[in-house]
């Protein structure tokens, strides 16, 4: 602390040293005369001098709303680790922030002591990233003076020596006087765009030669709701009257009797004898607020939907043989769901037709080298998508466990940013809630997704004849499940969307290849 103490007087003797120097300076070559434009001009060159001069506080640190994640925008603070008062080192968790995909602790990158909070509870929802959240300082004994200390006071003091500056600059310049007459006071547009509204703007302060007002002084006026006084008879026959002179002498007196004499404003309804209706409604409701996650998501489906061309492919594949051979596994007590068999068949697929495999980045296609897929999970929070990395060179039984684990800890938002983040496909599955199909909105930067939805008996014909057999295969009853992918159509066309979904039917019909 004496260190600290020490270097920190070494400093401001140093400036208050330069400053000096600084007016002798400026005294003796100016002849003893120098004006407060020349110290604040000196003073917005030396920021630590300027802050020792003009903030009331000892030196402090503002820590800032952290941007945790690449898309994040606004977050808030759940709740805080340490206190005001309480000193941390570096690696200490501060807070932990929600963000839009998961909760996350936010960690001090070097030691400090927490002065005072400026945003906890209700002021801590929705924050913008940059907003202070904290004050630090490095010795102990200036927490005290922290204990009124808001975010305005620092504020003003750094835009003390921007305001000495406008001050000075305005005091220095001479102020234009209008030397217009009133009769000349509106510019030609000014004067058309206050006369076609009814409104006098001959007494707004111009921005034009000579105080003249312009047209932008006038909308300016009307878009900052300041009252323009309504236009009299008698100034509206003037202001046509001298239009009239100035452009053309053909123009007979009669016009602007005519324009005076049409009504300035409409009538004003008697408002006592409204009758307004009373309108019943009937049940009850509730207003729930969304949440970060819920926020986001609602705009990246936006923004996904008007900004990507999706287009979409749909296949209707069989589910016996996935179901006989979960079946066997189940007897050999290795359980796995047909959303894992699915899975395991997607990246496969994805192997063979590696195009579907990419994304679309600033406007280049990105095949990407790595097979990940996300897997959405519904959550009490919102949709997020944990990522299944390298999922072709996992076994049935990895995937099972590691969808399990990612599915579990996402609900809990105990996911990492970097579980969430990325990957390179997509499966949606909503056939565990009932839904036979569905269309899924692709993730951006993603190329594709696989809406898959449960399976139902069907009839299924067979239409092929086998003229070696007497008796042709007669109709049955299978479960069909329904599998539609959304496409980028700048990375994905339809060709390309019909091999990827043939691989997939293949690999669902054919089980065994996915032990292989």
């Amino acid at each position: 602390q004496l260190e600290t103490q020490d270097r920190r007087n070494n400093l401001a003797l140093t400036n208050m040293t330069a400053f000096t120097r600084f007016l002798t300076n400026t005294i003796s070559h100016r002849n003893g005369k120098f004006s407060s434009k020349i110290v604040s001009s000196f003073l917005s060159k030396n920021g630590s001098l300027q802050r020792c001069l003009l903030s009331t506080y000892p030196p402090h640190t503002l820590y800032p709303m952290p941007a945790l994640s690449p898309t994040m925008e606004t977050g808030t603070i759940a709740n805080w680790k340490i206190g005001a008062g309480q000193s941390f080192a570096a690696g200490d968790v501060l807070c932990e922030i929600e963000t839009d995909k998961a909760t996350i602790d936010f960690e001090a990158q070097d030691d400090g002591i927490i002065a005072k909070i400026l945003k906890e509870g209700k002021d801590a929802v929705d924050l913008k990233v940059g907003v202070p959240i904290c004050v630090v300082v490095d010795d102990e004994g200036d927490v005290p003076s922290f204990a009124n200390y808001t975010v305005e006071d620092n504020q003003a003091a750094s835009t003390d020596d921007s305001s000495l500056t406008s001050t000075e600059k305005a005091s220095d310049e001479p102020t234009e006087s209008t030397n217009v007459s009133l009769d000349h006071i509106l510019m030609p547009a000014a004067r058309h765009l206050s006369q076609s509204r009814g409104l006098d703007a001959t007494g707004l302060k111009g921005s034009g030669k000579g105080g003249r007002v312009t047209k932008g002084d006038v909308l300016k006026a009307i878009k900052d709701g300041i009252n323009l006084p309504p236009l009299s008879a008698s100034t509206m026959i003037s202001l046509e009257e001298d239009s009239a002179s100035s452009t053309s002498s053909a123009v007979s007196i009669s016009s602007p009797t005519q324009f005076a004499s049409a009504p300035v404003t409409a009538a004003k309804p008697d408002m006592k004898n409204i009758v307004i209706p009373t309108i019943s409604t009937s049940g009850t409701f509730t207003d729930v607020k969304n949440n970060n996650m819920r926020k986001v998501i609602a705009k990246r489906l936006t923004e996904s939907k008007s900004t990507v061309p999706h287009f979409y492919a749909t296949a209707e594949i069989e589910l016996d043989n996935i179901m006989a051979l979960r079946k066997k596994l189940m007897d050999m007590e290795v359980k796995v769901s047909v959303n894992d068999l699915i899975i395991r068949a997607s990246a496969l697929a994805l192997r063979d037709v590696p195009e579907v495999n990419a994304s679309y980045t600033k406007g280049l296609v990105r095949v990407s080298p790595t097979i990940d897929i996300s897997v959405a999970v519904a959550t009490p929070g919102g949709l997020i998508t944990p990522i299944l990395r390298n999922t072709d060179q996992l076994g049935l039984s990895d995937i099972s466990s590691q969808v399990k684990d990612l599915a579990t800890r996402a609900r809990d938002g105990k996911l990492a940013p970097e579980e969430f983040q990325g990957g390179s496909f997509c499966i949606s599955n909503l056939g565990m809630f009932g839904i036979n199909e569905f269309s899924a909105v692709i993730n951006p930067p993603q190329a594709a997704i696989l809406a898959v939805g449960g399976g139902v008996k069907k009839v299924i014909v067979n239409t092929e004849y086998n003229e070696n057999q007497a008796v042709q295969d007669q109709p049955s009853v299978k479960n069909i499940m329904s599998a539609r992918l959304s496409a980028d159509r700048r990375v994905i066309d339809e060709p390309t969307a019909g091999l990827f979904l043939s691989a997939l039917r293949c690999y669902l019909t054919k089980p065994e290849l996915l032990l292989l």
